[in-house]
Protein backbone atom coordinates (compact mmCIF):
# COMPACT_ATOMS: atom_id res chain seq x y z
CA UNK A 1 0.00 0.00 0.00
CA UNK A 2 2.81 2.36 0.98
CA UNK A 3 4.74 1.47 -2.18
CA UNK A 4 1.68 2.22 -4.29
CA UNK A 5 1.29 5.63 -2.63
CA UNK A 6 4.93 6.44 -3.26
CA UNK A 7 4.54 5.50 -6.91
CA UNK A 8 1.52 7.78 -7.22
CA UNK A 9 3.42 10.70 -5.73
CA UNK A 10 6.40 10.09 -7.97
CA UNK A 11 4.17 10.13 -11.03
CA UNK A 12 3.40 13.81 -10.48
CA UNK A 13 7.02 14.54 -9.77
CA UNK A 14 6.96 16.21 -6.35
CA UNK A 15 7.56 14.21 -3.17
CA UNK A 16 7.60 15.78 0.31
CA UNK A 17 10.41 14.40 2.45
CA UNK A 18 11.56 14.66 6.04
CA UNK A 19 13.79 17.40 7.38
CA UNK A 20 17.48 17.29 6.67
CA UNK A 21 19.26 15.18 9.27
CA UNK A 22 21.53 17.97 10.49
CA UNK A 23 18.73 19.58 12.49
CA UNK A 24 18.16 18.61 16.10
CA UNK A 25 15.00 16.50 16.49
CA UNK A 26 13.14 19.21 18.39
CA UNK A 27 13.94 21.73 15.64
CA UNK A 28 12.62 19.53 12.85
CA UNK A 29 8.99 20.28 13.65
CA UNK A 30 6.85 19.65 10.62
CA UNK A 31 8.78 21.62 7.99
CA UNK A 32 8.64 19.69 4.71
CA UNK A 33 11.52 19.62 2.25
CA UNK A 34 10.91 18.77 -1.37
CA UNK A 35 12.49 16.67 -4.01
CA UNK A 36 12.38 18.58 -7.28
CA UNK A 37 12.79 16.26 -10.29
CA UNK A 38 14.74 17.31 -13.34
CA UNK A 39 12.18 15.33 -15.34
CA UNK A 40 9.76 18.29 -15.13
CA UNK A 41 11.01 20.38 -18.08
CA UNK A 42 8.65 23.32 -17.49
CA UNK A 43 9.51 23.64 -13.81
CA UNK A 44 11.31 26.76 -12.57
CA UNK A 45 11.32 28.34 -9.14
CA UNK A 46 12.89 30.98 -6.95
CA UNK A 47 12.62 32.06 -3.31
CA UNK A 48 13.64 35.62 -2.46
CA UNK A 49 13.81 37.65 0.74
CA UNK A 50 11.48 40.54 -0.07
CA UNK A 51 13.40 43.05 2.06
CA UNK A 52 16.99 42.38 1.06
CA UNK A 53 16.53 40.75 -2.32
CA UNK A 54 18.65 37.77 -1.27
CA UNK A 55 18.02 34.64 -3.32
CA UNK A 56 17.42 31.76 -0.92
CA UNK A 57 16.79 29.22 -3.66
CA UNK A 58 16.71 29.21 -7.44
CA UNK A 59 16.09 26.46 -9.97
CA UNK A 60 16.09 27.39 -13.67
CA UNK A 61 15.25 30.88 -12.42
CA UNK A 62 16.56 32.55 -15.60
CA UNK A 63 15.12 30.08 -18.10
CA UNK A 64 12.42 31.54 -20.38
CA UNK A 65 8.88 30.67 -19.37
CA UNK A 66 5.37 31.81 -20.26
CA UNK A 67 3.90 34.03 -17.52
CA UNK A 68 0.23 33.22 -18.24
CA UNK A 69 -2.07 35.31 -16.01
CA UNK A 70 0.70 36.48 -13.70
CA UNK A 71 1.01 39.00 -16.55
CA UNK A 72 -1.87 40.85 -14.89
CA UNK A 73 0.41 41.81 -11.99
CA UNK A 74 2.22 44.11 -14.42
CA UNK A 75 -1.09 45.36 -15.83
CA UNK A 76 -2.12 46.18 -12.26
CA UNK A 77 1.27 47.74 -11.49
CA UNK A 78 0.77 50.24 -14.32
CA UNK A 79 -2.80 50.81 -13.11
CA UNK A 80 -1.50 51.62 -9.62
CA UNK A 81 1.07 53.92 -11.20
CA UNK A 82 -1.67 55.77 -13.10
CA UNK A 83 -3.70 56.16 -9.90
CA UNK A 84 -0.74 57.61 -8.02
CA UNK A 85 0.10 60.05 -10.82
CA UNK A 86 -3.51 61.27 -11.01
CA UNK A 87 -4.07 59.92 -14.50
CA UNK A 88 -6.76 57.63 -13.11
CA UNK A 89 -9.27 57.71 -10.28
CA UNK A 90 -10.90 54.68 -8.69
CA UNK A 91 -14.31 55.95 -9.79
CA UNK A 92 -13.36 56.46 -13.46
CA UNK A 93 -15.18 54.21 -15.94
CA UNK A 94 -13.42 51.56 -18.03
CA UNK A 95 -15.23 50.92 -21.31
CA UNK A 96 -15.50 47.45 -22.82
CA UNK A 97 -14.53 47.47 -26.50
CA UNK A 98 -15.42 44.75 -29.01
CA UNK A 99 -11.78 43.62 -28.83
CA UNK A 100 -11.91 43.34 -25.05
CA UNK A 101 -15.25 41.55 -25.08
CA UNK A 102 -13.92 39.01 -27.58
CA UNK A 103 -11.17 37.73 -25.25
CA UNK A 104 -11.18 34.07 -24.28
CA UNK A 105 -12.18 33.05 -20.73
CA UNK A 106 -11.55 33.51 -17.90
CA UNK A 107 -13.51 36.76 -18.16
CA UNK A 108 -16.40 38.74 -16.69
CA UNK A 109 -18.30 38.53 -19.97
CA UNK A 110 -19.37 42.17 -20.20
CA UNK A 111 -20.73 43.26 -23.56
CA UNK A 112 -19.22 45.90 -25.86
CA UNK A 113 -20.29 49.35 -24.71
CA UNK A 114 -20.69 48.28 -21.09
CA UNK A 115 -18.36 49.70 -18.46
CA UNK A 116 -17.18 49.27 -14.88
CA UNK A 117 -15.17 51.39 -12.46
CA UNK A 118 -11.40 51.27 -12.22
CA UNK A 119 -11.74 49.82 -8.73
CA UNK A 120 -14.06 47.06 -9.96
CA UNK A 121 -11.67 46.35 -12.81
CA UNK A 122 -8.77 45.96 -10.40
CA UNK A 123 -10.64 43.35 -8.35
CA UNK A 124 -11.75 41.54 -11.53
CA UNK A 125 -8.13 41.23 -12.67
CA UNK A 126 -6.64 40.31 -9.29
CA UNK A 127 -9.28 37.79 -8.18
CA UNK A 128 -11.06 36.39 -11.22
CA UNK A 129 -8.12 37.00 -13.55
CA UNK A 130 -10.55 38.44 -16.09
CA UNK A 131 -8.93 38.67 -19.52
CA UNK A 132 -11.56 40.99 -20.98
CA UNK A 133 -11.05 43.49 -18.17
CA UNK A 134 -7.26 43.40 -18.48
CA UNK A 135 -7.59 44.31 -22.16
CA UNK A 136 -10.13 47.05 -21.40
CA UNK A 137 -7.77 48.57 -18.85
CA UNK A 138 -4.89 48.34 -21.30
CA UNK A 139 -6.92 50.23 -23.90
CA UNK A 140 -7.87 52.90 -21.37
CA UNK A 141 -4.27 53.50 -20.32
CA UNK A 142 -2.46 52.90 -23.59
CA UNK A 143 -5.02 53.58 -26.30
CA UNK A 144 -4.52 50.11 -27.74
CA UNK A 145 -3.53 46.83 -26.13
CA UNK A 146 -0.38 46.56 -28.25
CA UNK A 147 0.77 50.02 -27.24
CA UNK A 148 0.08 49.24 -23.59
CA UNK A 149 2.07 46.00 -23.92
CA UNK A 150 5.03 48.04 -25.16
CA UNK A 151 4.70 50.22 -22.05
CA UNK A 152 4.60 47.06 -19.92
CA UNK A 153 7.83 45.82 -21.49
CA UNK A 154 9.54 49.17 -21.02
CA UNK A 155 8.53 49.33 -17.36
CA UNK A 156 9.70 45.75 -16.89
CA UNK A 157 13.13 46.69 -18.24
CA UNK A 158 13.28 49.68 -15.91
CA UNK A 159 12.49 47.43 -12.97
CA UNK A 160 15.33 45.10 -13.91
CA UNK A 161 13.24 42.39 -15.59
CA UNK A 162 15.73 41.93 -18.42
CA UNK A 163 14.35 38.63 -19.71
CA UNK A 164 10.70 39.69 -19.99
CA UNK A 165 8.67 40.76 -22.99
CA UNK A 166 4.93 41.49 -23.01
CA UNK A 167 2.74 41.53 -26.11
CA UNK A 168 -0.65 41.45 -24.37
CA UNK A 169 -2.13 42.62 -21.07
CA UNK A 170 -3.84 39.40 -20.01
CA UNK A 171 -1.35 36.55 -20.37
CA UNK A 172 -3.39 34.67 -22.95
CA UNK A 173 -1.18 32.35 -25.04
CA UNK A 174 1.40 34.02 -27.27
CA UNK A 175 4.82 32.51 -27.93
CA UNK A 176 6.40 35.98 -27.93
CA UNK A 177 5.32 36.75 -24.35
CA UNK A 178 8.05 35.40 -22.09
CA UNK A 179 9.51 35.97 -18.65
CA UNK A 180 11.48 34.11 -15.96
CA UNK A 181 10.89 33.11 -12.36
CA UNK A 182 13.50 35.65 -11.30
CA UNK A 183 11.81 38.45 -13.23
CA UNK A 184 8.43 37.65 -11.68
CA UNK A 185 10.04 37.80 -8.23
CA UNK A 186 11.39 41.25 -9.14
CA UNK A 187 7.91 42.33 -10.22
CA UNK A 188 6.30 40.93 -7.08
CA UNK A 189 8.82 42.75 -4.93
CA UNK A 190 8.26 46.00 -6.84
CA UNK A 191 4.47 45.89 -6.38
CA UNK A 192 4.60 45.46 -2.61
CA UNK A 193 7.42 47.99 -2.26
CA UNK A 194 6.09 50.73 -4.55
CA UNK A 195 2.34 50.42 -3.93
CA UNK A 196 1.75 48.97 -0.45
CA UNK A 197 -1.57 50.81 -0.28
CA UNK A 198 -2.84 48.70 -3.20
CA UNK A 199 -1.09 45.44 -2.36
CA UNK A 200 -4.03 44.43 -0.13
CA UNK A 201 -5.91 43.79 -3.36
CA UNK A 202 -3.99 40.52 -3.78
CA UNK A 203 -5.02 39.39 -0.29
CA UNK A 204 -8.76 39.73 -0.97
CA UNK A 205 -10.38 36.30 -1.06
CA UNK A 206 -13.68 37.35 -2.62
CA UNK A 207 -15.43 40.39 -4.08
CA UNK A 208 -19.05 40.83 -5.16
CA UNK A 209 -19.56 42.42 -8.57
CA UNK A 210 -23.16 42.97 -9.71
CA UNK A 211 -24.34 40.04 -7.64
CA UNK A 212 -21.54 37.77 -8.88
CA UNK A 213 -19.01 36.61 -6.28
CA UNK A 214 -15.47 36.77 -7.64
CA UNK A 215 -13.19 34.36 -5.77
CA UNK A 216 -9.43 34.58 -5.64
CA UNK A 217 -7.67 31.78 -7.54
CA UNK A 218 -4.78 31.79 -5.05
CA UNK A 219 -5.70 28.86 -2.81
CA UNK A 220 -2.85 29.49 -0.40
CA UNK A 221 -4.80 32.48 0.94
CA UNK A 222 -6.43 31.33 4.15
CA UNK A 223 -4.71 27.94 3.93
CA UNK A 224 -1.15 28.86 4.80
CA UNK A 225 -0.76 31.37 7.65
CA UNK A 226 1.00 34.53 6.55
CA UNK A 227 0.28 34.27 2.83
CA UNK A 228 -1.20 37.53 1.50
CA UNK A 229 -0.65 37.46 -2.29
CA UNK A 230 -0.02 37.47 -5.21
CA UNK A 231 -1.26 35.79 -8.41
CA UNK A 232 -1.81 32.50 -10.19
CA UNK A 233 -1.57 31.68 -13.88
CA UNK A 234 -2.18 28.80 -16.27
CA UNK A 235 -2.10 27.97 -19.94
CA UNK A 236 -1.39 24.62 -21.56
CA UNK A 237 1.98 25.93 -22.69
CA UNK A 238 3.00 27.45 -19.35
CA UNK A 239 1.74 24.86 -16.92
CA UNK A 240 0.52 25.99 -13.50
CA UNK A 241 2.26 29.13 -12.23
CA UNK A 242 2.12 30.97 -8.92
CA UNK A 243 3.80 34.01 -7.44
CA UNK A 244 3.18 33.90 -3.69
CA UNK A 245 4.32 35.99 -0.75
CA UNK A 246 4.10 35.35 2.98
CA UNK A 247 5.16 37.00 6.23
CA UNK A 248 6.41 35.22 9.35
CA UNK A 249 8.15 36.70 12.41
CA UNK A 250 8.55 40.03 10.64
CA UNK A 251 10.25 38.49 7.61
CA UNK A 252 8.64 38.44 4.15
CA UNK A 253 9.52 35.91 1.48
CA UNK A 254 8.47 35.66 -2.16
CA UNK A 255 8.23 32.30 -3.92
CA UNK A 256 7.63 31.92 -7.64
CA UNK A 257 6.78 28.47 -9.02
CA UNK A 258 6.34 27.96 -12.76
CA UNK A 259 5.37 24.95 -14.83
CA UNK A 260 3.63 22.89 -12.17
CA UNK A 261 1.75 19.83 -13.46
CA UNK A 262 -1.42 20.66 -11.53
CA UNK A 263 -2.93 23.29 -9.25
CA UNK A 264 -2.54 21.11 -6.18
CA UNK A 265 1.09 20.22 -6.87
CA UNK A 266 2.00 23.84 -7.68
CA UNK A 267 0.37 25.12 -4.49
CA UNK A 268 2.01 22.48 -2.33
CA UNK A 269 5.39 23.19 -3.88
CA UNK A 270 5.07 26.94 -3.26
CA UNK A 271 3.97 26.34 0.31
CA UNK A 272 6.87 23.98 0.98
CA UNK A 273 9.37 26.39 -0.54
CA UNK A 274 8.08 29.19 1.69
CA UNK A 275 8.13 27.00 4.79
CA UNK A 276 11.63 25.86 3.97
CA UNK A 277 12.75 29.44 3.39
CA UNK A 278 11.39 30.60 6.73
CA UNK A 279 13.00 27.66 8.52
CA UNK A 280 16.38 28.35 6.92
CA UNK A 281 16.12 32.06 7.75
CA UNK A 282 15.35 31.24 11.39
CA UNK A 283 18.28 28.83 11.59
CA UNK A 284 20.61 31.42 10.05
CA UNK A 285 19.49 33.84 12.78
CA UNK A 286 20.66 31.24 15.29
CA UNK A 287 24.09 31.19 13.65
CA UNK A 288 23.81 28.20 11.31
CA UNK A 289 25.43 28.41 7.89
CA UNK A 290 22.77 26.85 5.68
CA UNK A 291 20.85 27.46 2.45
CA UNK A 292 17.50 26.30 1.15
CA UNK A 293 19.33 24.34 -1.53
CA UNK A 294 20.94 22.16 1.11
CA UNK A 295 17.49 20.88 1.98
CA UNK A 296 16.11 20.39 -1.54
CA UNK A 297 17.03 17.27 -3.49
CA UNK A 298 16.45 15.90 -6.98
CA UNK A 299 15.74 12.20 -7.37
CA UNK A 300 17.80 10.05 -9.68
CA UNK A 301 15.88 8.05 -12.32
CA UNK A 302 15.93 5.09 -9.93
CA UNK A 303 14.34 7.14 -7.17
CA UNK A 304 17.53 7.63 -5.17
CA UNK A 305 18.85 10.97 -4.01
CA UNK A 306 21.63 13.02 -5.49
CA UNK A 307 23.67 15.71 -3.83
CA UNK A 308 21.92 19.05 -3.14
CA UNK A 309 22.10 21.41 -6.06
CA UNK A 310 20.89 24.85 -7.09
CA UNK A 311 21.20 27.25 -9.96
CA UNK A 312 21.65 30.71 -8.51
CA UNK A 313 22.90 32.36 -11.68
CA UNK A 314 23.25 35.87 -10.29
CA UNK A 315 27.00 36.14 -10.56
CA UNK A 316 27.66 36.73 -6.86
CA UNK A 317 27.82 33.29 -5.32
CA UNK A 318 29.28 34.39 -1.97
CA UNK A 319 26.33 36.41 -0.68
CA UNK A 320 23.75 35.54 -3.37
CA UNK A 321 22.32 39.04 -3.46
CA UNK A 322 20.01 40.57 -6.04
CA UNK A 323 20.26 44.36 -6.02
CA UNK A 324 17.21 45.67 -7.84
CA UNK A 325 17.71 48.95 -9.63
CA UNK A 326 14.16 49.93 -8.74
CA UNK A 327 14.77 49.44 -5.03
CA UNK A 328 16.76 51.40 -2.49
CA UNK A 329 20.28 50.04 -3.12
CA UNK A 330 21.96 47.82 -0.58
CA UNK A 331 25.03 49.34 1.10
CA UNK A 332 28.23 48.95 -0.89
CA UNK A 333 31.74 49.25 0.57
CA UNK A 334 33.45 52.20 -1.03
CA UNK A 335 36.71 50.21 -1.21
CA UNK A 336 35.20 48.13 -4.02
CA UNK A 337 35.01 51.20 -6.25
CA UNK A 338 38.62 52.38 -6.11
CA UNK A 339 39.30 51.20 -9.63
CA UNK A 340 40.62 53.42 -12.38
CA UNK A 341 41.04 57.17 -12.10
CA UNK A 342 38.37 59.22 -13.90
CA UNK A 343 38.78 59.85 -17.61
CA UNK A 344 38.22 63.32 -19.06
CA UNK A 345 34.57 64.14 -19.66
CA UNK A 346 33.40 62.69 -22.95
CA UNK A 347 30.82 65.43 -23.61
CA UNK A 348 29.02 62.97 -25.83
CA UNK A 349 25.35 62.80 -26.73
CA UNK A 350 24.55 59.28 -25.53
CA UNK A 351 22.67 58.71 -22.25
CA UNK A 352 22.25 55.65 -20.07
CA UNK A 353 19.34 55.09 -17.68
CA UNK A 354 20.04 52.96 -14.59
CA UNK A 355 16.66 52.95 -12.84
CA UNK A 356 13.24 54.53 -12.36
CA UNK A 357 11.89 55.38 -8.92
CA UNK A 358 8.84 56.85 -7.23
CA UNK A 359 10.97 59.17 -5.06
CA UNK A 360 13.74 61.55 -6.10
CA UNK A 361 15.72 60.45 -3.04
CA UNK A 362 15.82 56.83 -4.26
CA UNK A 363 16.82 58.00 -7.74
CA UNK A 364 19.73 59.99 -6.31
CA UNK A 365 20.83 57.06 -4.14
CA UNK A 366 20.91 54.89 -7.25
CA UNK A 367 23.26 57.36 -8.94
CA UNK A 368 25.59 57.19 -5.92
CA UNK A 369 25.42 53.40 -5.92
CA UNK A 370 26.30 53.14 -9.60
CA UNK A 371 29.18 55.62 -9.24
CA UNK A 372 30.62 53.73 -6.26
CA UNK A 373 30.17 50.24 -7.73
CA UNK A 374 30.78 50.84 -11.44
CA UNK A 375 32.71 54.11 -11.43
CA UNK A 376 35.31 53.15 -14.03
CA UNK A 377 32.59 52.30 -16.55
CA UNK A 378 30.76 55.61 -16.01
CA UNK A 379 33.84 57.84 -15.70
CA UNK A 380 33.36 61.05 -17.66
CA UNK A 381 29.56 60.70 -17.68
CA UNK A 382 27.44 63.06 -15.61
CA UNK A 383 24.77 61.61 -13.35
CA UNK A 384 21.42 63.35 -13.01
CA UNK A 385 17.80 62.69 -12.07
CA UNK A 386 15.33 63.39 -14.86
CA UNK A 387 12.12 65.24 -14.04
CA UNK A 388 9.25 63.08 -12.90
CA UNK A 389 7.34 61.52 -15.77
CA UNK A 390 4.58 58.88 -15.63
CA UNK A 391 4.96 58.75 -11.86
CA UNK A 392 8.70 58.03 -11.79
CA UNK A 393 12.06 59.77 -11.52
CA UNK A 394 14.72 58.36 -13.85
CA UNK A 395 18.37 57.95 -12.76
CA UNK A 396 20.54 58.72 -15.79
CA UNK A 397 24.14 59.33 -16.88
CA UNK A 398 24.75 61.60 -19.86
CA UNK A 399 27.86 62.36 -21.86
CA UNK A 400 28.81 59.01 -23.39
CA UNK A 401 30.80 59.60 -26.57
CA UNK A 402 29.31 56.74 -28.54
CA UNK A 403 26.60 54.10 -28.56
CA UNK A 404 29.33 51.49 -28.10
CA UNK A 405 30.60 53.03 -24.84
CA UNK A 406 27.05 53.44 -23.52
CA UNK A 407 26.20 49.82 -24.30
CA UNK A 408 29.45 48.66 -22.70
CA UNK A 409 28.51 50.38 -19.44
CA UNK A 410 25.04 48.84 -19.57
CA UNK A 411 26.50 45.42 -20.29
CA UNK A 412 28.42 45.50 -17.02
CA UNK A 413 25.29 46.55 -15.11
CA UNK A 414 23.17 43.84 -16.68
CA UNK A 415 25.75 41.18 -15.89
CA UNK A 416 24.95 41.91 -12.23
CA UNK A 417 21.18 41.74 -12.82
CA UNK A 418 20.80 45.52 -12.59
CA UNK A 419 18.52 47.64 -14.74
CA UNK A 420 20.19 49.62 -17.49
CA UNK A 421 19.09 50.92 -20.87
CA UNK A 422 20.71 53.08 -23.54
CA UNK A 423 18.77 56.15 -24.64
CA UNK A 424 19.19 57.14 -28.29
CA UNK A 425 20.10 60.84 -28.57
CA UNK A 426 18.00 61.16 -31.72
Amino acid sequence: MLGHARHALASIGFVATALFATIAPQAQAQVPYLQLPASQPKYAAIVVDAHTGEVLYAKRADSPRYPASITKVMTLYLTFEALESGKLRLTDRVQISPHAAAQAPTKLGLRPGDSLTVEEAMYAMALKSANDIAVAMAEKLGGTESRFAALMTLRAQELGMHNTRFVNASGLPDSRQITTARDLAILSRAVMRDYPQHYKLFNTQQYVFRGQTLRNHNRLLGRMPGVDGLKTGFTNASGFNLAASAVRDGRRLIAVVMGGPSTAVRDQNAQDLLLTGFDVAARRARGENITVAQNLFEPEPTGGLVRPSTEQGDGEQDELKIVLASATPLPVHMSSAKAASPRPSAKGKWTVQVGAFRSKKDAREQLSFVKSRFGKHFAGAEGFVADREAGAYRSRFKGFASEKSAKAACSVMKSKRLACMVIDPG
